[in-house]
């Protein structure tokens, strides 16, 4: 090397040789503190004994590593992260990468300590010549160091100083260095190196790098590759594939600078290195997109982020579950279930259109377990108002992401359904069902704090295609008649239908509290989907609610994994559960959903459409699984009512529960449930709640020449759900079989 041959007349080299000696004797590198010939004059002897070279530790902080999230399968579909890092062992990286490495940047790593004696005395030269610090010298075990104070720097000042070109800074670096070497073995340190490297392209670390550059993990890259990568390290933002023709044309220059000196060092031989220099960059810019935006799963991916941020479990402020979400290196596996996820996709992509105003969206839980299957809207989750895209997870309340949610409109009824059942009431018992309702008084409706709620100067009329008469807790619910709603939940008290949601776990949307008012029966507070498919899943469960649980299992970045299992609780009778299956099984053949029909399996549901057609839902479930749809206009639907709109190509004069939301559950549950085993919900105990009590329907008026019992059916078995007395809400008796199997022709009357 030029730097090594005698040249006695030249003063420069005689100093080197003296530092050379120095560091031989013990110094330690005294001369990479020594300024240029001609500089201030300080003298050697005053430098040297300025270093104080002691081995100094160094903090290591973790490094930044992405945390990725995987479905139910084991299959990854999210990642975060601060910097696109995933760490790996040594020998999870190929020989030849090592290999490069080394020969490009410290081919002597294996034989000198903390610096490289050579490499410091050529740098040297380097920065006599030019009258600076042009030219490290440094060793991988200072380039480590370098890194880790530069990933620990907190401010623009720390991180400048991390890299400032002076001698104060390299004096540090070898003072850490000559602890690191005591600390690690030379494969660690290579290792260390290797995985907090910056390559380019937004890739840190060897393993991001490979993924990035080539779509291969660095187990498996080839003499090429590994010369590009080894290449990319030295000026990473001169380099970047990513910028353009001109910084891949000096990546190329940079990657047979490699090749070549592999090739002077014995590495490779000259024809390998020729032959490999022959080669295109072979770069394949593959994306590593981060955040909930390029997740396949973008609204249940921000409930899992949102799991991460609310917990104090995993950091004492927000700002710290963030920085641990991003940099933890955490594997965090969740419940989402690709196939089921799916069919919510299919199902709403068919009936409602991603430029529509209006969205549809959807959850999916198990009952029993608490555990979300699917999160779909027929908006794409993003930040283009000019995309028609949703900023917010819609399909969430606000403590995940969400917004204020759309108003619950009927499908809240089944709460006032289950207290009345809960307190003694059968089947056959019912009121007179006018076709206006209208408190007799303020004390009429008290709310739980025992303030009167009700409003006399109120008339609550049914929907327009809905009819009056005497109603049953069967017939009222299956026509969804919403006086004789108001008179059940009259019946029972406001503050038991309210404790009854509560416990089956409906909250507001906006994270206030429940609106205790006279029409909490029709649904006039603001819910998500996911809320509501929750509470259902407490009937199909037998009484039993759980949280809702997206994430199974959080492994750290030492493989140190915890587990979490669904929290469920009993607070509902299974009989009083089962009752209120029995009844919502008819909804789909003698109720609002029997134009559109069961599912081919037992299931239970009720449809929502709310006053002045704001919103519209619909809510089910089978033994195995429960769902509820929302559609709304987030741009507020008192003013955006769903009344006289086009919704995916089809124009509706009226959107009910059942026009849209409804189809979407059916489509979206048959497809979900494809290759399950249908389940049977348990059968109604027919002693607790079949016929009536005080409140029976009248008996039919005895028409001439009949006998006193009348013709066959007629004011009969009033637990039938099957054959009701009054022919289920004024139409015609389904043809199904009660449970939502099949398909039956009468038009709904209520369609709420």
């Amino acid at each position: 090397m030029q730097a090594q041959r005698k040249d006695r007349s030249n003063p420069v080299l005689g100093i080197l040789r003296l530092i050379i000696a120095g560091i031989v004797a013990g110094v330690l590198a005294a001369a990479v503190a020594l300024p240029a010939v001609g500089g201030a004059g300080i003298s050697t002897k005053s430098a040297v004994e300025s270093l104080n070279l002691k081995p100094e530790n160094l903090d290591e902080p973790p490094l930044p590593e992405r945390t990725i999230l995987k479905d139910a399968n084991g299959k990854q579909f999210a990642q975060f992260y601060y910097e696109n890092r995933q760490i790996v062992p040594l020998d999870k990286v190929a020989p030849i990468m090592q290999t490069a490495l080394i020969a490009i940047e410290d081919f002597r790593f294996y034989q000198h300590g903390p610096i490289d004696v050579e490499g410091t005395a050529r740098a040297l030269l380097k920065n006599f010549s030019s009258g600076g610090v042009m030219q490290g010298g440094s060793s991988i075990t200072q380039q480590y160091v370098k890194q880790v104070l530069v990933n620990k720097a907190e401010t623009p000042a720390e991180q400048q100083a991390a890299i400032a070109p002076t001698i104060s800074r390299k004096l540090a670096e070898l003072r850490y260095a000559m602890a690191i070497e005591k600390k690690y073995t030379k494969n660690q340190i290579l290792e260390k190196y290797l995985n907090i490297a910056y390559f380019g392209a937004g890739a840190h670390g060897i393993q991001a790098a490979a993924r990035r550059f080539f779509d291969k993990p660095a187990s498996e890259l080839n003499l090429v590759q590994a010369a590009t990568l080894a290449g990319a390290v030295q000026n990473p933002a001169r380099t970047d594939p990513s910028v353009g023709p001109e910084s891949r044309e000096r990546l190329l220059q940079r990657r047979n600078i490699v090749l070549d000196r592999m090739a002077q060092i014995g590495k490779i031989s000259w024809q390998e290195a020729n032959e490999a220099k022959a080669k295109k960059l072979g770069w394949k810019n593959v994306k590593a997109p981060g955040g909930c935006e390029a997740s396949k799963f973008p609204y249940f991916c921000l409930y899992v982020q949102y799991e991460i941020l609310n917990n104090e479990d995993f950091g004492k402020s927000m700002d710290e579950r963030r920085k641990l979400l991003q940099r933890g290196g955490l594997e965090i596996k969740t419940t989402i279930d690709p196939k089921m996820q799916a069919a919510a996709d299919k199902a709403i992509k068919k009936y409602v259109s991603k430029k529509d105003k209006p969205v549809a969206s959807q959850a999916m839980v198990v009952p029993g377990t608490g555990e979300i299957k699917a999160m779909a809207a027929s908006r794409k989750f993003g930040g283009s108002k000019k995309k028609n895209e949703m900023s917010y997870n819609i399909v969430a309340d606000g403590a995940h992401g969400g917004g204020r949610g759309f108003q619950q409109g009927s499908t809240a009824k089944v709460y006032t359904l289950a207290t009345a059942l809960e307190e003694g009431m059968k089947y056959g018992d019912g009121f007179p069902s006018p076709a206006g309702f209208q408190a007799g008084s303020y004390s009429t409706f008290k709310n739980c704090k025992g303030d009167n709620v009700g409003d006399p100067s109120h008339t609550v009329r049914n929907s327009s295609e809905g009819g009056g008469g005497f109603k049953t807790l069967e017939t009222g619910t299956w026509g969804s008649v919403n006086t004789f709603f108001l008179k059940l939940e009259q019946r029972v008290g406001l503050c038991s239908v309210v404790k009854m949601a509560k416990k089956l776990g409906v909250k507001r949307a906006d994270g206030d509290k429940l609106s205790e008012v006279e029409t909490f029966t029709l649904g006039v507070n603001e819910v998500d989907p996911v809320t509501i498919a929750s509470s259902y899943a407490v009937f199909a469960s037998r009484g039993q609610y759980c949280k809702p649980l997206a994430i199974t299992e959080i492994k750290d970045r030492d493989g140190k994994a915890k587990q979490y299992k669904p929290k469920c609780s009993q607070v509902l009778e299974e009989e009083v559960a089962d009752a209120v299956s029995g009844i919502l099984s008819g909804v789909f053949t003698k109720g609002t959903m029997r134009e559109v029909g069961g599912i081919g399996r037992d299931a239970a549901g009720k449809t929502g459409t709310t006053d002045n057609y704001m919103s519209a839902w619909f809510a089910g479930y089978t033994p195995n699984l429960a769902s509820a749809v929302s559609l709304g206009d987030p741009r507020g639907t008192s003013s955006h009512k769903l009344i006289g709109i086009t919704i995916g190509g089809r124009y509706y004069s009226y959107v009910y529960g059942a026009s849209i939301s409804g189809r979407i559950w059916k489509d979206s549950m048959m497809s979900a449930l494809k290759g399950i085993e249908p389940t049977e919900f348990t059968p109604v105990d027919r002693s607790r709640f079949g016929g009536c009590t005080e409140h029976c329907a009248p008996k039919p008026k005895k028409k001439k020449g009949e006998d006193e019992e009348g013709p066959p059916g007629d004011g009969g078995d009033l637990f039938n759900i099957f054959n009701p007395p009054d022919g289920g809400d004024g139409g015609q008796p389904g043809n199904g079989n009660g449970r939502g199997r099949g398909f039956t022709g009468p038009v709904a009357t209520n369609g709420r």
